[in-house]
Formats: structure tokens, C-alpha cells, sequence
């Protein structure tokens, strides 16, 4: 009998192999934390007051106006960061399956795990992220959940938002997570794109740690210096 994965297409056998499946993951995660990053650096315009943080967004939606409509532009990164978003999530979960079908039984002496706490967190607080991620939405881009959402003046938004305490707490708790998440994925990520060896291996964590920190406190400024009154 022919292998049914054999006779698919080479798209559908990369998908639907393990290690297509994991370099989705990394791809797609690369991409996310490319947008994260730049995201962050646009988040911290915040200190330079309304009037710069109002006017880059103003100019993210008028981006690519000579070319394409008005605000098509932001509707392209989002549609192809919620394409990144879905593969990621898409392939992380059938990954997971795949491990627990592999081992249906729990071994009955477990050897002591020496995960890092990265990386013992790295399901659950994905999961945390992507509910995040909806509640940002609802939050920031919707206003259902800011009580004093105005549209247009990101500024105003962010100061209505960070003035409430437990506002902050689900922010902060939610970029620890991101943290966590960057730190571990992006030694995976690079495992499975073939970065290997002791000295490069090392070389990949120190960045990805780097990253981490630099992402998750860059972004956490913002709500810290706003609810301290540094921001006002």
C-alpha cells in the first residue's frame, strides 16, 4: 500500500509532517516578533507626548494612501499577521497532540524534569497570550473595554487604560508571559531552523534572553511610568 502522506501534494506533506509543522512555528514566530518589537518601539512615542504618539498612528493609517485606499495598509499587516497568528497557534497545538498520542501512558517512574521555567510555562502561557491578544483588541483597536475610549487619540486611551490598576496588572502579567514565551521559543525557533552547536546554542539563548527582557520591559514602561504619574 502507498503511504497516504506520500501521494499528497508537497504543501500538504510539509504541513502535515513534524518538522513542517515546526518550521511554521519558528517562521511564523519570527514574523510576530518582528511586529512586537516594532510595536513596542512605536508604544514608547509615549514619552514624547500626545502629539508624536498621536501622529505615528495617524501615520500608520494613512501609510501607502498614494497606492492603496486609505487604511487598506493596516488592514494587510492585519490580515497577515492574523495568517501568522493562526499557523502558530494551529501548528503548536497539533504538535502537542502529536506528543501525548506518542506517549498515551505516563511513564510510572518520572526522572526529574530539568526544564526551565520557560519552558514548563510554554503551553499555558501561550494560551494566556492568545487570550490576551483579544482582550488588546477590545481594548485598544475596539474601545468595548476602555471606559473612556475615545477614537483616534491613541494617547488619550493609553492614559484612560493605565490609570486603573488591575488594567496594569492583566498587562503586566501578560507580558511576563510574552517574555517567557520569546525566551524559550526563539531557542527552539533556531533548533529547528538548524542552528546548532554548543557555542552557537549559547550564543541563541543569550539573544533570545536579551530579547526577551528587552521586548517585555520595554513594553511594561509604559504602563508603569503612567500609573506612577511620570506619564501624565
Amino acid at each position: 500500500m502507498v503511504n497516504d502522506l506520500a501521494t499528497r501534494r508537497p504543501v500538504r506533506r510539509f504541513w502535515a509532517s513534524t518538522i513542517g509543522k515546526k518550521i511554521v512555528m519558528a517562521v511564523s514566530g519570527g514574523l510576530l516578533l518582528a511586529f512586537v518589537f516594532a510595536h513596542m518601539l512605536g508604544n514608547l512615542k509615549t514619552f514624547l507626548g500626545g502629539a508624536d504618539l498621536n501622529g505615528y498612528a495617524h501615520w500608520l493609517r494613512t501609510l501607502g494612501e498614494p497606492v492603496l485606499h486609505h487604511g487598506w495598509f493596516l488592514w494587510i499587516q492585519r490580515v497577515v499577521l492574523l495568517a501568522a497568528l493562526v499557523l502558530h497557534v494551529t501548528a503548536a497545538v497539533q504538535l502537542a497532540g502529536r506528543a501525548r498520542r506518542a506517549r498515551p501512558v505516563p511513564y510510572v517512574h518520572r526522572r526529574p524534569v530539568r526544564a526551565t521555567f520557560a519552558v514548563r510555562t510554554m503551553r499555558w502561557g501561550g494560551a494566556t497570550l492568545a487570550v490576551f491578544v483579544v482582550w488588546h483588541i477590545l481594548d485598544f483597536t475596539v474601545g468595548a473595554v476602555n471606559r473612556d475610549y475615545v477614537p483616534g487619540d491613541p494617547y488619550h486611551n493609553l492614559l484612560a487604560d493605565f490609570r486603573v490598576w488591575w488594567v496594569n496588572l492583566i498587562y503586566l502579567v501578560a507580558l511576563a508571559m510574552l517574555g517567557l514565551h520569546i525566551h524559550h521559543g526563539f531557542a527552539s525557533a533556531a533548533r529547528t531552523l538548524g542552528v546548532t552547536g554548543a557555542k552557537r546554542e549559547r550564543a541563541v539563548k543569550i539573544l533570545g534572553r536579551t530579547t526577551a527582557v528587552v521586548i517585555a520591559g520595554g513594553y511594561a514602561l509604559v504602563p508603569i511610568a503612567i500609573m506612577t504619574g511620570l506619564v501624565h
